[in-house]
């Protein structure tokens, strides 16, 4: 960055300002609530995450430095404030994908093409572009999801939101702009997929692994004490039957004398 661009140490100064008076604001916020999911709250919160993360910013313009905080990202929803009982619903879908095989992708649309009788000419699979075309008008998008490999695909992030509405929409009302009056705050619920949460995964599993390494040396300590007990148990259980067998052989002739 030039230093005709750099932010001047005033700026920075205002910026670690305006944290501070955000960070006020968020305490009373907080002391203020009037439940688990406090508008007021959330709003502060939001104007202090903004604040800090704007006072970072120019500090690492202006001195090379930053902040030992971590700004959270947006991995909640806000306090719902659609109706108590929606009489219409929307579901939004966003899945992302990568071109991972285009080769594949093109073989995959010329086999549409073949299937729906298209002659030689028809150039719409010789571009991904046309392929990706090809594909998405043959097949529902929850197939391609499914079988994503097959077409070359490559999965990322996807999300699903379940919206409330007062009511319908009118036919073609939202159709220019689907996704431009997608309110978090009506959100009935949401489901996320991301690799983000396999590595979470991940890390509690090796965490779990670990433990387990630590913990070898006991249980191979407890090995020749469980041993013992069996090799008591078993010579005792071997004694105590042979004796009853004995006492038993030995009682037999008398009895068979005594028939006789």
């Amino acid at each position: 960055m030039s230093d005709a661009a750099q932010p001047t140490a005033a700026e920075v100064r205002a910026a670690a300002e305006a944290v501070k008076t955000a960070l006020d604001r968020h305490l009373a916020a907080v002391e203020r609530r009037s439940g688990e999911e406090d508008p007021a709250v959330y709003d502060a919160f939001n104007e202090l995450a903004a604040a800090a993360e704007a006072y970072d910013e120019l500090l690492y313009d202006r001195y090379d430095e930053v902040t030992p905080f971590e700004i959270p990202g947006e991995d909640t929803l806000p306090p719902y404030t659609g109706p108590e009982e929606p009489s219409a619903l929307s579901v939004l879908i966003r899945r992302d994908y990568a071109v991972a095989e285009p080769q594949r992708l093109m073989a995959q649309a010329r086999r549409v093409e073949a299937a729906d009788g298209e002659g030689p000419g028809v150039e719409a699979s010789n571009t991904v572009h046309g392929a990706l075309g090809l594909l998405f008008g043959e097949f529902e998008p929850d197939e391609i999801a499914s079988r994503h490999k097959e077409f070359g695909l490559e999965e990322g992030d996807s999300t699903l939101w379940v919206t409330a509405a007062d009511e319908s929409a009118d036919p073609g009302e939202w159709l220019e702009a689907p996704f431009e009056e997608a309110d978090p705050e009506r959100v009935v619920c949401r489901f996320d997929v991301s690799a983000v949460f396999d590595e979470e995964l991940d890390d509690d599993i090796d965490d779990i692994d670990d433990a387990d390494d630590d913990g070898d040396e006991d249980d191979d300590g407890d090995l020749p004490e469980l041993d013992e007990d069996l090799d008591t148990n078993l010579d005792t259980d071997t004694d105590t039957d042979t004796d009853e067998d004995d006492e038993d052989s030995a009682g037999e002739p008398a009895r068979l004398e005594a028939d006789r």
